[in-house]
């Protein structure tokens, strides 16, 4: 993705005006969800959560029956969004090595949000990945932008193009 035009992200009104040659993934980590990469996914990542509904989870709910993932609920406040993230995260990639750095307000699409920090490491790796998440509630569902990529080098590299395509981010109604 490259150009000064905007692209509808997640399947849904999410849409960003990427300035880099972002490349989009095939596979969806949800039925709203997508990825983008620079240098692959293992290097730097770029997930877009567009119109999370109600009593939806962030991921595809693979082991539903066994282990299921928490679900979004509009009543949230942005830190028990930032512990959805996270227990999330738990949950799919089944490691016990995240936590959430920081939250505070921040612009989304134009709209009051909130953005976090976060660190996670992999189940049986050993490298340490560095996260941050902007969003917003909008009309009782969930729009987040999450980028990131391993501590060393990648994070530092990528999140001025990965905030540049945030700031970018339009909530756009989808005409049916």
């Amino acid at each position: 993705m490259h150009g000064e035009v905007a692209v509808a992200v997640a399947k849904s009104a999410l849409t960003v005006t990427p300035a880099d040659d972002w490349n989009r993934i095939g596979s969806r980590p949800g039925r709203n969800a997508e990825s983008w990469t620079l240098d692959g996914l293992g290097l730097n990542d770029l997930t877009f959560y567009g119109g999370i509904a109600d009593d939806r989870t962030l991921f595809r709910d693979a082991r539903r029956k066994t282990d299921p993932l928490p679900r979004y609920s509009r009543t949230m406040l942005a830190l028990d969004i930032a512990r959805l993230f996270e227990s999330s995260y738990r949950v799919a990639a089944g490691t016990s090595l995240m936590a959430i750095d920081m939250i505070e307000p921040a612009r989304f699409a134009g709209r009051p949000g909130f953005r976090f920090a976060y660190h996670f490491t992999l189940q049986g790796e050993e490298v340490r990945r560095k996260g941050e998440a902007t969003g917003a509630v909008v009309d009782g569902q969930l729009y987040l932008i999450a980028f990131e990529a391993p501590e060393i080098h990648y994070f530092d590299a990528g999140i001025e193009r990965a905030r540049a395509i945030i700031a970018s981010a339009r909530i756009v109604p989808i005409v049916k």
